[in-house]
């Protein structure tokens, strides 16, 4: 069970699934339960938190009764009665509170920056209202709610102080003028807004900030300023050098390289000559690590990557392409790569994206940036036509690949990575300084602490490294072996395992048969429980969550709850890797498990099964989306985004339609959400051509969400749907019909079909409310508050507070827009910055980019049309720096015409012709008429260029 307390009261079982606990006092009962953190609450206090000083006759009964009642939702065994009262039994993780202060304290405790702004940034969004606002007139709740805001307040000081580190100043001055309103007497964070303030150019704001500060101190409580903030006042004033924004070169480094979990041994000179090859100002711009499994190449490549982000400005980027299957092509490679480089939502408001590759060149050809691309070896033609076509067009472009074979393509350096060096000599000292030797040692110490090289062992630790011929992965393997032998047992059992020709692979090189002969004495020494789940495992292709193995690996014979066990006994013998809650195979460990997968002849259930459980997982996750859970939803699937497409790819060429189907129906909304518009036409194409049963139902469905996606990513003049059609005909799930008529319909608007799509529309609605679907009515009534200016404010407010109750974050970012532009309408220009501001927070919240360029340029659309021309340059170079780090074409042009009318109003004319002929200049370059049409129309208002 998860609870949830940071807004309304909400449970969920471990398959992710709402339970509903009813009745007032039931749900007051559980609040009061866990408000004690699953200690013992006596029955008195129960009652007393229930009833509050006027309890029913019986009241001890009654109490029983909402404890039965609890127990039958919650299950019997976790609702404990003892000796003391009763208790809720909660595990380590279960309640969002408890996560909040965890991650609170985990960034407190981090020393970088930015990881400490991300742990913040995932500590609030746990809140998704007041905490227990069930219960929050209930006296019982009264100081956990006090506590649990105090605490809420302190993250956000917190948060706020590290993004000032990061020169989000800009941001937060915009950002924290209502919370500093809402909590005028807290210092901390009136500094942080006062700072926030003054980097972003506005000392004036910042100065009458500290005034409001002195002014309601001596109102309320009769008190000055402390020094902290008093010093800051006088800093501002004197405009001393610290308060200066950071520098643009701390602030340039991104990448989502991960840190790894043990230190890199025995490489260092190898990593000073990668980084020598691939420095920004060398000629060199592909770099091929080549080598055996296991040796050790994705290690080094991202030691060499990490600490060059300053020498990227546009970022290092990991890009893993285990995952892919062996017949993926250049596109495949070049989708994830957008994916990666966080393109995806822009990338889909491109039409006719079929060319994946030429749009991603065009997209990042003016930037700085390395890419690595990581175990290749499967897929070296499409790598290779990927990483031609990029190096021709992306002069600022650097590629580090991995691959156990070269590319083979002009350009290319290639940089072996051998073994690590084993030791000449027998003397301790020698033998020490050896890097294979140096490994074992670390990784036999992290096994056995305490562990360490002697004048005793050392021959035969020797002896252990040269007869594994120094291979990373193998050393690694038996290092953990020494919890039950000697260095000197270890020695003698690998010689007498190793010498034997049958261990060894036919036809593999010496080093290439050690691993393997390594690999055979592991497996070898497995029970044979461990050896099912961990031939199991390699189904997967990104890793998976404990609950994706059980469904995985168990069957008949292998109960589900053994499998925790067994993975846990084989990440102790290091064959598997445990990282943030996910088990992963190495790729060598993977490729071999494969093959034990299909000597076992469980090839084709283990992947069943595997479909299955993916295509469950998005079907689960596909309602909640559009629920108060959508931000975790949307992460869930992120991390599960390979998987999801290794089981789809799975299932086309299983020929199982039926799970094909279900899947791409399940994902199209978290395709759409993320903008991976691309994606989705071609997972929705690919599931519809699968052979195999399916239901007819299921393949009308795919069919309208495929005119949906067809309709926003074709062009205008295209007629993906015939005229009068109806995609959507014949489904028979009146909630589904009235969703899909709805999408298909806004797809229709788009497409310049405004009577068609505006008739489906209105459909959808009807469908909806009959159905009592009040996710789809809200859709629709906000997509008709926009055409009709009449009734559109009605429709606006009804479909906000309809998204409102089913908690719908991205539903509440569009209706906020419309409420916006309607209060524009009626010339309420504080209103509509307000809802534009609220908008702005829900985009940057769910990382919808597009949304927060949107809102980005409304803002500084409000601000010219009140005539405050330096706040809209601010806000419009926002939009402008999130724009170019996505490739959004149109935000970009929007922005500089922007910035061209705040230039204007400022009077700098020079400014604003600079500004205008680079969005004339992008407009040209990128297609969109009407951004062009708008830039000449400003020129010629300045009369720098004659009017058409």
């Amino acid at each position: 069970m998860r609870y949830e307390v940071l807004g309304p009261l909400a449970v969920w079982d471990a398959a992710g699934l709402p339970v509903k606990v009813p009745e007032a006092k039931v749900r007051a009962l559980l609040a009061s339960l866990l408000i004690h953190g699953g200690g013992p609450v006596p029955a008195d206090r129960l009652i007393e938190d229930l009833w509050a000083g006027n309890p029913p006759d019986g009241s001890v009964n009654t109490l029983q009764t909402k404890v039965s009642q609890l127990r039958r939702v919650l299950g019997r065994e976790r609702v404990i009665r003892e000796p003391a009262g009763y208790r809720l039994l909660l595990a380590d993780d279960t309640v969002d509170a408890v996560r909040f202060q965890e991650l609170a304290e985990r960034a407190r405790a981090h020393e970088e920056p930015a990881v400490k702004g991300d742990l913040f940034a995932d500590a609030l969004a746990l809140w998704r209202g007041p905490a227990y606002a069930d219960v929050a007139e209930s006296l019982f709740a009264h100081s956990e709610i006090a506590r649990l805001e105090a605490l809420r307040l302190a993250v956000l000081e917190d948060h706020a102080e590290v993004r000032l580190t990061l020169g989000e100043h800009t941001a937060l001055a915009a950002e924290l003028g209502e919370l500093v309103a809402r909590h005028p007497l807290r210092e901390r964070l009136r500094m942080a807004h006062m700072r926030a303030l003054y980097r972003s150019g506005r000392q004036g704001d910042a100065l009458q900030s500290f005034q409001e500060l002195r002014f309601h101190l001596e109102e309320e409580l009769g008190v000055s300023p402390g020094p902290g903030a008093a010093a800051l006042h006088e800093a501002i004033l004197r405009q001393e050098p610290h308060l200066a924004p950071p520098t643009v070169e701390s602030l340039s480094c991104r990448t989502n390289l991960p840190t790894p979990l043990t230190s890199l041994i025995g490489r260092q000179e190898a990593v000073g000559q990668v980084r020598a090859r691939l420095n920004s100002d060398s000629n060199t711009r592909l770099v091929t690590l080549t080598g055996l499994g296991g040796v050790g190449k994705t290690r080094l490549a991202i030691a060499a990557a990490h600490d060059m982000a300053e020498r990227f400005p546009d970022g290092v980027w990991l890009v893993e392409l285990a995952g892919l299957g062996g017949a993926s092509d250049p596109d495949d490679i070049a989708e994830r790569v957008i994916t990666t480089l966080g393109l995806c939502d822009t990338a889909a408001s491109e039409p006719s994206l079929d060319d994946l590759v030429g749009w991603l060149c065009r997209a990042v050809a003016e930037k700085r940036l390395l890419i690595l691309l990581d175990n290749c070896e499967h897929l070296v033609e499409p790598v290779a036509a990927f990483a031609g076509a990029v190096l021709s067009t992306v002069p600022g472009g650097r590629l580090l690949v991995t691959s156990q074979e070269a590319l083979g393509i002009p350009g290319e350096v290639v940089h072996p990575v051998p073994p690590l060096a084993l030791p000449e000599h027998t003397d301790p000292g020698a033998v020490a300084r050896s890097g294979a030797v140096e490994l074992f040692v670390e990784r036999a110490a992290a096994a056995v602490p305490g562990f360490t090289l002697d004048a005793e062992n050392a021959p035969a630790v020797s002896a252990i490294c040269r007869r594994l011929d120094g291979i990373p992965l193998a050393l690694e393997l038996v290092a953990s072996r020494l919890r039950t032998l000697s260095p000197e047992e270890l020695a003698t059992s690998l010689d007498g395992r190793f010498t034997p020709p049958e261990v060894r692979a036919r036809g593999l090189p010496a080093r290439q048969q050690t691993l393997r002969g390594m690999l055979d004495w592991s497996w070898q020494l497995l029970t044979e429980d461990e050896r099912i789940v961990l031939r199991r495992l390699a189904v997967h292709a990104d890793g998976c969550t404990l609950s994706s193995a059980e469904a995985v690996c168990a069957d008949r014979e292998l109960r589900a709850e053994r499998v925790p066990d067994l993975l846990s006994r084989l990440v102790d013998r290091s064959l598997v890797v445990r990282e943030a809650g996910r088990f992963r195979l190495l790729e060598s460990v993977a490729a071999y498990c494969a093959e034990r997968l299909a000597e076992a002849g469980e090839t084709a259930a283990v992947r069943a099964r595997f479909v299955r459980c993916y295509t469950e997982l998005a079907e689960r996750q596909s309602e909640r989306l559009r629920g108060p859970d959508q931000r975790h939803c949307l992460e869930r699937l992120n991390a599960e985004t390979i998987n999801l497409r290794r089981a789809l790819d799975l299932a086309v060429t299983g020929n199982d339609a039926g799970h094909a189907l279900r899947l791409v129906n399940a994902m199209t909304w978290y395709w759409f959400l993320r903008g991976r518009l691309t994606e989705a036409r071609r997972s929705l194409q690919a599931a519809l051509t699968a052979d195999g049963e399916s239901a007819p139902a299921a393949r009308r469905t795919a069919r309208a969400w495929l005119a949906g996606i067809e309709l926003r990513t074709s062009p205008v003049d295209a007629a993906p749907v015939p005229a009068g059609a109806d995609p959507t005909a014949g489904l028979g799930d009146p909630v589904l019909r009235a969703r899909l008529q709805w999408f298909v319909g806004t797809g229709l608007t788009g497409h310049g079909r405004h009577y068609e799509g505006l008739r489906l529309v209105e459909a959808s609605l009807a469908g909806a409310r009959a159905a009592r679907d009040h996710w789809g009515e809200a859709a629709a009534l906000v997509e008709l508050a926009g055409h009709s200016p009449a009734r559109g404010e009605s429709h606006a407010e009804l479909g906000a507070a309809l998204f409102h109750e089913v908690g719908d974050r991205w539903g509440q970012l569009r209706a906020t827009r419309s409420l916006a532009l309607a209060a524009e309408r009626n010339g309420d220009h504080a209103r509509t910055e307000r809802l534009h501001r609220e908008a702005l927070l829900v985009a940057e919240e769910l990382g919808l980019w597009t949304e927060v360029v949107e809102a980005l340029s409304w803002l500084g659309q409000t601000a010219l049309a009140g005539g405050h021309a330096r706040r809209a340059a601010e806000l419009y170079e926002r939009a402008l720096s999130v724009s170019a780090e996505r490739a959004y074409h149109r935000g970009e042009i929007r922005a500089e015409i922007g910035l061209g009318l705040a230039a204007r109003l400022d009077g700098d004319r020079e400014a604003a012709k600079r500004h205008l002929n680079r969005a004339l200049a992008k407009s040209r370059s990128s297609g969109p008429a009407a951004g062009a049409a708008e830039a000449l129309a400003e020129l010629a208002e300045l009369e720098l260029v004659p009017r058409a």
